[in-house]
């Protein structure tokens, strides 16, 4: 399971096809989210725990040290496939590495629940829709991590 979380003043994700706002957050982290094949309960948990106990907010000194849990970080989750893409050959990416739709969209689902269930206020995009990310970064920040780089 592979993120890309950047710590954000606000962000949104619009459908254009919908002609409606699918999603928005406050302060807190955009999180997009690519789930490979292979990936189970345990990459899961470890991206969770990792993301929302990452000390990258700034606490009154301005030093990173606070964690999403301990601002109360909202959290905005977009499904985002085009993460395992293999670039390696050619000029047109593969996503042969990434989840099939049926696998990809269960362990969104529960990744987005188990946020909930640790108290977030969680926003989301539509799994497998076209979609307009607006965000602004804040600092930037923008941190990726892979869990099979554990």
């Amino acid at each position: 399971m592979k993120v890309v979380i950047q710590r954000v003043v606000s962000s949104n994700v619009y459908l254009p096809k919908e002609q409606e706002t699918s999603g928005a957050i406050d302060k807190g982290l955009l999180v997009l989210l690519g789930v490979g094949p292979e990936d189970a309960d345990e990459d899961m948990q470890y991206i969770i725990d990792k993301m929302i106990h990452l000390r990258i907010f700034e606490d009154e000194a301005g030093k990173m040290n606070l964690s999403a849990k301990d601002i109360g970080a909202e959290i905005l989750v977009v499904s985002q496939f085009t993460l395992y893409a293999d670039c390696r050959k050619g000029r047109r990416p593969s996503f042969t590495q990434a989840a099939p739709p049926d696998k990809a969209n269960a362990m969104y689902e529960q990744f987005v629940q188990k946020l909930k269930d640790e108290g977030f206020t969680v926003a989301t995009g539509k799994f497998g829709a076209f979609m307009q990310v607006e965000l602004i970064n804040d600092g930037p920040v923008t941190i990726i991590l892979d869990s099979k780089e554990r």
